[in-house]
Order: C-alpha cells, then structure tokens, then sequence
C-alpha cells in the first residue's frame, strides 16, 4: 500500500484537458439536506465559517456546493471540495455533473492522483487532499477561489487538518471573504464548532431501521472464511446486494476467492471497490446491475462514506481498517490493520437502511468495545512531510484541531535537515522541490539526487519499490532481488516466487513518476551491484550503515545506533549498506530490507560529512579517558588512532562524559553534602515561592545532570582523573550557583541544628526521595533535654515541624511523635513508669512541663 503524505499532490498538469459533451440532465431525487440548504446559504451570508454535520446519504457531498453557486458572495468565483478519497472525489463529481445534464470536467470537475478533469468552465472543483495544500502554497492568496468545502472532516486525516490550517491562516490575514465549511457525518461538532467559531448546523439523514448481530468467529478461523460464512447467511436470509467491509485489498482478494466455491454465491455478481481499480470498475459498482442480479460488494472504508452503492440490504463488516501509523522500520508512515471505532461502525452498519429495512453482521465478539472516535493521523504518523509544508509556509504559527507533537515534529526537522531540506527551520531551494514533487520527503530526495537519466529512471523504480507492497513472496532482505524481479517482469519472464499482479503495480507506478519528473529514458535491464544504494543513501542518510570491523554481521548506523543481519542474509560480506527497513530489537535492530553502496560515491556526494578529528573522551571500558584521532562519517567511526599528547584543556569535556554515563554516583559525595543537596530541595517543595527563576536552584538527579557543563565543568578545569576532584571542589560545585544571601537563607531556614533546652545544640536529618519527595525532619534527642519544651519545634518559618525521635538516657528510642505537647500529656506517664527503674540516675519528674532540662544524669546523692 502507499503510504499518504500531507504533501502527496495528485495533480499532474500534462493530462490532456476534457472536451466539453452534451449529456441528458438526470433527474435529482430528494435529499434529507434539501430542507437545510436555505438555512446554509443564510449562515454563510452572515458568516465565513460552518459546520455541517449530515449523516450518510443526506446529501450533504452533491447537493452543497452546487446550492452555493449563485450566492451573491461567491461573485463567480469557484468552489473547491476536498475529498479524502480518489473514489469519493470521482463519484461525487460525476453525480453532480449528471444533475446539470454535463460532463465531468465542464461546470463541474475533479483532480486526482495522475488524473485532471477540469476546464476554464470549472466552477465547483472536487479535489483530494494534497491538492487542496499544493493550491495554497502555491497561491495563497486563493485567486478565483470563494469556498473551500472539506467533507468526510471526521476521518481526520492529516492532510485535511493541514489544509483546514492553511485555509485558516489564509482566511485570517488576507482572505476574509473566504468561506470555510467543514461537512462530516460522525464528529464532535460541538468541539469543531468552538475551535472555529462557527455556527453548526445539523441535517436529518435518510434511514430505515437496522438490525445488528455479531456473527462469531469460528476458533483459529481466517478472516476469509469467517466472511463468506457471513456473506451466505446474509444471502439466504435476507433481500438485496450485500455490502462487505474488509480492510485491503490483500483481504478482499482472498474473500473474492473464498466466495467462489460457494454454492450460495452462484448466480450473485462478486465486485470489489478499492481506490486502485480502474475507474471503469469503480463506476460499475457505484450503478445497479443492468440485469438487477443481486451483488455482494467487498469494499475497503472507502465505502464508508461519500460514495452511494444501490441496493443494499445487508452488511458484513469485519470491524478492521488499513490506516497510517508511523513505522519506525520504514521510517514511513505505513498502513497498518487496525479495529475501527464505533463511530465508524455505526457508520457502516447504517448503509443496510438507506433504501429500506436492514441488517448488519459484525464479525467481532459483541464483548469487544471499541474506541469512540477515530484519532487523529497527526497523532500516530511521522511527520516529515507536514514539517516541510510548514517551513515552506513560514514562520507564521497554524491552529490545528489537534496540534501536532512536538517530539514527532522536532524528529521530523532533524531528518529533513540531513536530506537537506532544511536549514536550521528555513526551508533550503531543495527543499521546495521536493515539496514540489508531493511525495514523501525521503523519495522525493532520492529522486531529485541524481542528474543520469538512467539513474532518474532507476530512482522512479526505487520509489515505486518502496512504496509498494512486496512483489517476493518468500521476502528476503536484499533489496536487489525486488527491482530484478520487476526487470524480469518487463522482459516477459517474471520469477515463480514473485506476484504478477504486484510487478504490474509496480511498473505502472514507475511509469507514472517517470512522466512526472519528464524522464524520457526508460528503466534500466540491468544495474551494477551498488546502482540502488548508490540511489538509496539520498532518501535514508540516516541509516548508511557499515560493517563492523570485528563482527561482519553487525553494522554501525550513521545516526548512532547499530543493525544486525539475519544468519542467511543475502547481504552478507558487504562493506556497506543503505538501509531502507529496520526492524526494532532489544540489543541491535535488525536488516529487513537494504542494498550495497559505494563508498566512493558516498564521498563524492557527502562530502562534508566526512570530518577528521582529534577527541578526548572517556573510555568506558577503562574508565579513564583516551585521546584520540578520529575519521568519522557522521558517527560511524571510520578510523581511530591513540594521540600521544591531547590538548589538557579538553580533558574537562570528557571528565563531564564520564559522569553522564556513569551517573552523579561517580561523585565524591559526602553526607553532609547530600545532606546540603536535600535541604535545599526541600525548602523548594516547602516553600514554594522559592522555586521561582530567582529562587533556590533545582538539583533533582535530572536536572543536575542536564547543567553539568555549567556547574561541575569549571570544577574539573585542569583535572585529568576523575577521582581528582575534591570533596570540597565538589561543594563548592554545586553551591556556586548560589549567592551568599540565598546561603545564608537556606541555614536560616533549615539549620543543621538547633539549641535545644538542655542547652545543648543536636542536628537535624533531612531526607529527600526522588519519588515521594521531601521527608519530615528529624530531631534525635535525649527525652531529658526537652524537659520544660511544651511545643513541637518548627522550621522553615515555621511552616514544617521537626520529627522528633525521643530516646532514652542510653540513646534508644522511646517514642516518634511531631506532637511534643500530647507526649507529655498522654505518653510520659507510662514512659517514666517504665524508664524510672531501669534508670535511676537519670531525672523523670512527675511534671516534665516544669522540670530543667538536662543532658547529664542526677549528681551523686540525689
């Protein structure tokens, strides 16, 4: 499958343009929208935005925009509706099309992924998502255009959320005539509304009763099997065609061939609707059979919404969804399977009650409960694409609904900054041409690399590879064995191991990326050893690999991490690699999918990112530091070579190393050191106002270790060891970042110890968990030494009282309490009927409250 961009543009201005035809205007049936179309048109005179929201089959997709063409604040200017969907976005243009007895392509027309149907005469323009982007980057001022509509808003994809900011942002600062509709059958219209500031606006929809069942699964049964047990029943049970939701075209092939030994199925018409089909097939299914048999539709979501299929009575849904989620192997965003939510269901089950009474078998356990609403894509995909239309865009800041997260996006940066897309958060020249090419930023890197028209047309090859399923049934990890599949498929002898149907595919999307970036020459029969990771390197920088110099299994990555092949890999022996798939693993991630490069080639193209130098760092395995010569490839270490003589002053540098990798353990600690450290953050939790930017320092382990170049590394100026910092160099250290009133501050607030009323002064114990936070302070003290004291004593302005830990004239505990005052009253009694005979010497007066304290026993004869 391909994986969607929110860059991907669909529009390729070289389709010959249509000729205008004359067709018989179609009847329009009543649609439940009709009734709300006045209402829309008088909100959107009074405001620039709405939300719609109109159930499946309202009518809200066809019947919308050609209501809104005669509004005066459209002054003739066109209308673009965004669809999600190449099929949603053909048929729906069609069906308009046919209200006003014309062609598609005349009033009203479409674009699409390599296909362009619209003319000067074109005024309501249906288009998918990445068009809708490319239109306002490319003009932001949307010359000629009064209204953009984005349907289907709830599956939330992250090219719809982009180009509703964009619009947005062009609404707002130089737009303001601009209308904004977001149109969606199941979302949370509330929210959407205040996000907008808009008005809502809700139409009834068009349905009929719905009976739902789940129809269990056998045990171990396949999902093919499982539905056409399903489709059967449905047939025997019930009138009408039969829709099946399956989640790809993987699945719907393998139903289709379940189906066909099934005695229940003779004489029923079989069809699938997937966006790859030609559009000859989508639009057989999208029309009644001309010879009324019944038909059993096995569809992708695509025919959750926006496209109509007659005659359906009863559907079979198998509760799963292909949808993007970011693949860390890939490094793209991949279809994956994955449980749809119960909107969608909803949704779904609803198309059995749009002509009459139906039925819905869902084929997972009732048990099972499902996530409410859908997520949105720009939580769960990578994000390189998006970052670049936002470089390109500028620096002004967009509103999404949901904002994308920061630790995607800043990952997205970084690699667009290694495939040169960027410089620093400014969008470089070869950035925009790749945005210009509307696919993901890694393939539109490598196909832009090379200048050979040979290599171009061998890049479109490798661009089809990787976005394509695998064409190898028994897999492999050389990437080779794939494009020599498809070499041996244009010269009529395609491998035993390798799918017909894939090679095909494959071949006709090269064909279509070499027509887009006008490659003339046609692909290769044959390629070097190193021709694809010579290519590949381009869109993966990140992971040009090299094998280890004493493990030719295992290589290091330039980004740091290290990969491992299989046992059997067709790679082995290979100096280095372009790794285009990764997959994760405790100790190292192993090759899925690679190809050998040049390292010749891979200095002539980078060749800043070889750099020579000399480093001082800590050895781990020794625990002292090395100096060394260094050649690297960005952090694979090329060659290294002892230095006899390192510059001292860098000796710091790595002392600082050592003490990230092992830890502020690796300190000289000393207890009344840590017992300073847990005092001061103490105070912050106890007195907040002092954890402000003026206040007390934080010193949390995390923090600590994140400002080690501020306050440890002037303390190792000139040390070569690490053990040669001093217990008192280290204090120093840390107190530095205080100045001396906050020192005195902090003894004045919590003193190491304190008089107590013997006179005599005892110290305090702090405590500080990294977890649980600040401890109670504890006073250890002869219970004799109290005497006289009726109050718990205090700290911290008296905010935090001491714990006090009574003990007895031999210094054991008698007693924990923070009440001082109800000891005496309610404890002592029984503490000094107890103490008394064991010690004599020592005072327990009837009336602590009264007696001198003391810290020394009874003088003699008393």
């Amino acid at each position: 499958m391909t994986p969607r961009s929110p860059c991907t543009s669909n529009e390729d201005p070289h389709l010959p343009q249509p000729r205008p035809r004359i067709l018989t205007r179609v009847s329009t049936p009543a649609f439940p929208i009709d009734a709300l179309l006045p209402r829309i048109r008088d909100s959107l005179a009074a405001h620039p935005r709405l939300v719609l929201e109109a159930p499946p089959g309202a009518g809200k997709t066809t019947q919308v925009p050609p209501a809104l063409l005669d509004e005066p604040w459209l002054a003739g200017r066109k209308i673009v509706m965004l669809e999600p969907r190449r099929v949603a976005a053909r048929a729906a243009a069609q069906f308009m099309a046919r209200q006003r007895g014309e062609a598609a392509g005349q009033t009203v027309g479409y674009r699409i992924r390599f296909e362009n149907l619209v003319s000067a005469r074109t005024r309501i323009e249906v288009v998918t998502e990445g068009i809708l982007t490319r239109m306002i980057q490319d003009d932001p001022t949307l010359d000629g255009v009064g209204a953009l509509l984005f349907d289907e808003f709830h599956e939330r994809h992250l090219a719809a959320d982009l180009g509703l900011a964009l619009a947005l942002d062009v609404q707002a600062s130089l737009r303001e005539d601009l209308r904004i509709v977001v149109m969606s059958a199941t979302l949370d219209g509330e929210r959407l509304a205040q996000f907008l500031d808009a008005p809502r606006l809700s139409s009834a929809g068009r349905s009929y009763p719905v009976s739902i069942a789940h129809y269990p699964a056998r045990r171990d049964e396949k999902l093919e099997h499982h539905t056409r047990r399903a489709v059967e029943h449905a047939l025997s049970q019930h009138p009408g065609d039969v829709l099946v939701f399956l989640p790809g075209q993987r699945e719907i092939a393998r139903a289709d061939a379940a189906l066909a030994g099934s005695e229940a199925v003779r004489g029923v018409d079989v069809l699938a609707l997937h966006g790859e089909l030609p559009v000859e097939q989508q639009s057989r299914v999208l029309q009644p059979d001309p010879d009324g048999r019944r038909r059993v539709v096995l569809a992708t979501n695509v025919a959750e919404s926006s496209v109509t299929l007659p005659g359906v009575r009863a559907v079979v849904d198998a509760g799963l969804a292909r949808e993007p989620r970011y693949d860390p192997n890939s490094g793209f965003a991949r279809l994956d399977v994955v449980a749809i939510a119960q909107a969608s269901a909803d949704q779904r089950a609803g198309r059995a009650g749009r002509v009459a009474e139906g039925w819905a078998y869902r084929l997972w356990p009732e048990s099972q409960r499902l996530e409410p609403q859908r997520r949105p894509e720009i939580a769960q995909v990578e994000l390189a694409g998006l970052a670049l239309e936002l470089a390109a865009w500028g620096d002004a800041p967009l509103r999404f609904p949901d904002p994308p997260p920061s630790g995607a996006l800043a990952a997205a940066r970084e690699l667009l900054q290694r495939l040169g897309a960027l410089d620093g958060r400014a969008i470089t020249p070869f950035g925009r041409r790749m945005l210009a090419l509307g696919t993901h930023p890694r393939l539109a890197a490598m196909l832009l690399a090379p200048s050979d028209p040979g290599e171009r047309a061998l890049a479109c090859d490798l661009a089809a590879l990787l976005e394509a399923r695998d064409p190898l049934r028994m897999g492999g990890d050389a990437l080779a064995a794939r494009w020599q599949a498809l070499a041996a498929f244009r010269a009529g002898r395609a491998p035993a191991e390798a799918s017909r149907s894939a090679l095909a595919a494959l071949d006709q999307a090269s064909k279509q990326w070499r027509r887009r970036l006008r490659v003339d020459a046609a692909p290769p029969t044959q390629a070097p050893a190193h021709a694809l990771g010579d290519l590949l390197l381009h869109a993966f920088p990140d992971r040009i690999a090299r094998q280890h110099p004493s493990d030719p299994y295992r290589y290091q990555l330039a980004n740091g991490r290290s990969a491992r092949l299989f046992d059997d890999s067709a790679l082995y022996g290979e100096p280095w690699l372009a790794i285009s798939e990764l997959r994760d693993d405790p100790r190292d991630a192993r090759v899925l999918r690679a190809a050998p490069l040049d390292e010749a080639r891979l200095e002539r193209e980078f060749p800043q990112r070889f750099v020579s130098e000399d480093r001082v760092v800590w050895d781990a395995g020794a625990r002292a530091i090395a100096a060394v010569r260094e050649r690297r490839f960005d952090r694979i270490v090329l060659d290294s070579r002892a230095l006899a003589r390192p510059d001292p002053a860098r000796y710091a540098d790595a002392l600082v190393d050592a003490v990230r990798q092992l830890g502020l353990d690796a300190l000289p600690w000393t207890p009344a050191l840590r017992q300073w450290r847990a005092r001061v953050r103490s105070l912050r939790a106890w007195l907040p106002e002092l954890a402000g930017d003026d206040g007390l320092p934080e010193l949390s382990d995390a923090q600590l270790l994140a400002t080690l170049d501020d306050w440890l590394k002037p303390a190792l100026s000139g040390k070569s060891r690490l053990d040669a910092l001093s217990e008192s160099e280290l204090g120093e250290a840390l107190r530095s970042r205080l100045e001396w009133s906050q020192r005195q501050r902090i003894d004045a607030l919590a003193p190491l110890r304190i008089v107590v009323p013997s006179g005599m002064e005892r110290g305090i114990d702090y405590g500080f968990d990294e977890e649980s936070g600040a401890a109670a302070p504890v006073l250890a003290v002869k219970l004799q030494e109290l005497f006289g004291l009726a109050d718990t004593p205090r700290i911290a302005d008296g905010r935090v009282p001491l714990t006090l830990h009574l003990l007895s004239p031999a210094g054991r505990p008698l007693q924990v309490t923070q009440d001082l005052k109800g000891f005496w009253e309610r404890t002592y009694p029984e503490v000094k009927k107890e103490m008394k005979g064991r010690y004599p010497k020592h005072p327990w007066p009837d009336d602590p409250w009264t007696a001198t304290a003391t810290h020394r026993a009874k003088p003699r004869g008393t």
